[in-house]
């Protein structure tokens, strides 16, 4: 009998070391970038020329990351009634080790960009979100230093 009852003991132990409950909190990080982000301005520096793209005139991009992955989105203001007419999106799973940041695109309209990692450094400072990294497509000749920065959307 008791033989029994510590078998049982020892049973129950190790079935509750691997049963994961709905109530878990999602994973933390050190860096609070679970969230919507707008992109507010883009810089880019490829080949000794500097490009700075304010997103707050005629193109709306947003990020939204949750707990394991990102999408974006991106699309002009003018409902794509002139030359400034543009769409674009993708997403993919990401990972976040203290401020470094990296996105696995899976999915983007532009094809040539899928499964590509990219890189980030990232600060977060009140509601403003600075990333900065190298964009490296391969099969496209883009190398280049890539700086935005984001401001979170309220709910």
């Amino acid at each position: 009998m008791k033989v029994r009852l510590e078998i049982i003991i020892i049973c129950a132990v190790l079935l509750s070391c691997g049963v994961k409950t709905q109530n878990e909190e999602p994973r933390q990080t050190a860096i609070p970038i679970v969230g919507t982000w707008k992109l507010i301005s883009g810089t880019t520096i490829e080949k000794g020329d500097t490009i700075v793209t304010d997103y707050q005139k005629n193109l709306s991009f947003i990020k939204i990351i949750n707990d394991t992955h990102f999408a974006f989105l991106k699309h002009d203001l003018t409902k794509g009634k002139d030359s400034s007419a543009s769409f674009s999106s993708g997403g993919g799973s990401y990972s976040l080790e203290d401020s470094i940041y990296t996105e696995h695109l899976e999915y983007c309209s532009d094809r040539e960009w899928e499964g590509n990692d990219f890189t980030f450094t990232v600060t977060i400072k009140n509601d403003t979100l600075i990333q900065s990294g190298i964009e490296k497509v391969e099969n496209t000749g883009i190398n280049r230093l890539n700086i935005e920065m984001y401001t979170r959307l309220k709910k």
